[in-house]
């Protein structure tokens, strides 16, 4: 119930460093990632230098979480989704 299942896969990793952004992204292929799963790169490049963008291949293992896991991510991701929430109201200053 509570075991997790190992799953090595090829893995897609876009990785930018320019003005405009700095991100990367993991996209693991061939398997849908789920509530509660951990994604570990393999070989992944760490390293971009300023200014460039790239593409590379690597290795992702994929840890699945259980069925008791999953639940508690999907209800504990309820309440942390509040969070998120900022709202608030000024008043709109008079000249």
């Amino acid at each position: 119930m509570i075991g997790r299942c190992k799953i090595e896969v090829p893995c897609t990793v876009e990785i930018e460093q320019t003005a405009d952004s700095f991100h990367v992204h993991a996209i693991p292929e061939d398997i849908e990632i789920r509530p509660g799963d951990t994604v570990i790169l393999r070989n992944a490049p760490t390293n971009i230098a300023f200014g460039d963008r790239g593409t590379f291949s690597c290795r992702a293992v994929v840890y699945r979480a259980g069925p008791l896991e999953r639940i508690w991510t999907r209800i504990s991701g309820v309440f942390e989704l509040t969070d998120l929430y900022e709202v608030g109201f000024q008043p709109k200053e008079t000249p």
